[in-house]
Parts: C-alpha cells; structure tokens; sequence
C-alpha cells in the first residue's frame, strides 16, 4: 500500500459525514458505531453504497462480521477485538485490517499477523472516547512508526491540523474534528500532512 494508502481516516457513524468526504482524495471512512451490530450494519450498508462509487475505502470499526456483511473494504480492530490474525483468516486476502497499537513490539507483532496499517494513538488528550490510556505524544508515536518501516501508522486522540506537524506518520484518524465540516477539515489535515 505504500503512499496510496488513503493518509486521513474519517471515523464516524454520521452518513452526513459520509457523503461530506465520499470522493475526496487521500481519504478513508471507517465506520465506528458503538450501539448494535444492527445499527452498525444499516449504517455501513450505506456508507458502502455512498462511497463505492465515489472511489473512496469504508472501513468498519471492530465489527469484523458488520464488515463482511455490508462488503466493506476492511476492518479496524482494538487491543480488546478479535486478533489480526484471526481477522486475517476470515476476510479476503485484499482486505484492509487496521490495527490498533501503543508500541514497537505490538506494531511489528500487528504486521506479522498481517495487519495492512496501524492506528497508534490516543496521540494527545481527547475525550472522544472513555477509558482511554495516557496520551503517547509525538515522539513516542515517532518510535512506533519506525519500528515497522513501509506499514503505514495513522496517529489518532487529539488530532488537529495545528498539531499534525509534530508528528511523524502517514496520515491521521479521527472523529470529531470531521463534525462541523468534513470538507474543510479534510482540506486542512491534508495541507498540513504535506
């Protein structure tokens, strides 16, 4: 994957948000619904429906089986979801898995087991998600990305386009900075990732 993998993710369960970033380039939309399987699946059917058209990857949040069954792209999964290798056997060898990293030895350990990127993170402070742990900062994200040259690290927690500078990684994920203007902040984030 390489440079043409998608350097923003948009994480979000708002099909506004969807079609505010469908066809933009560099972009990815995952798919992050945190009620029901049910829920999570008419929201990616739809996502998938928007975004296959437009050329832009939907990625689901956690919920390997609301993946497969609304033919998104791929996966992201968390320390506490089912283990890349385990994902790796279930989707089609071209899908996408992301997975969640803090470390150098998780991260070479998440791309032996076949992960296609990383999401390292929370990255600063953020309060878009509970229960979080601390903040890694940039220089510990920096030591993660080195640790697995040519997989592509997305920081995530916190994210800003003024704080993207401090950080040496491919691209970004996240949630709340897509809210009020997709369009916008997608046009920011990668201005400042060039």
């Amino acid at each position: 994957m390489g440079t043409s993998f998608p350097r923003i993710h948009v994480i979000t369960d708002s099909i506004d948000v969807v079609r505010g970033v469908a066809g933009l380039d560099e972009v990815a939309v995952q798919i992050r619904v945190k009620t029901s399987d049910a829920a999570a699946y008419a929201v990616a059917v739809e996502a998938v429906a928007i975004c296959r058209s437009a050329g832009t990857t939907v990625l689901v949040n956690d919920r390997v089986g609301v993946a497969l069954a609304a033919g998104a792209d791929g996966v992201h999964v968390g320390a506490d979801d089912l283990p890349v290798d385990a994902v790796r056997r279930v989707l089609r060898r071209s899908a996408i898995i992301g997975a969640t990293c803090r470390s150098a030895s998780s991260a070479r350990a998440a791309v032996a087991a076949g992960a296609t990127y990383l999401g390292v993170g929370p990255a600063f402070p953020t309060s878009t998600k509970d229960g979080l742990p601390p903040p890694l900062g940039a220089a510990a994200i920096a030591a993660v990305a080195e640790a697995v040259p040519g997989t592509p690290v997305l920081a995530i927690g916190g994210i800003t386009a003024e704080r993207v500078p401090q950080l040496a990684v491919h691209g970004i994920a996240a949630v709340s900075a897509f809210v009020a203007d997709p369009k916008g902040a997608v046009a920011d984030f990668l201005a400042a990732l060039r």
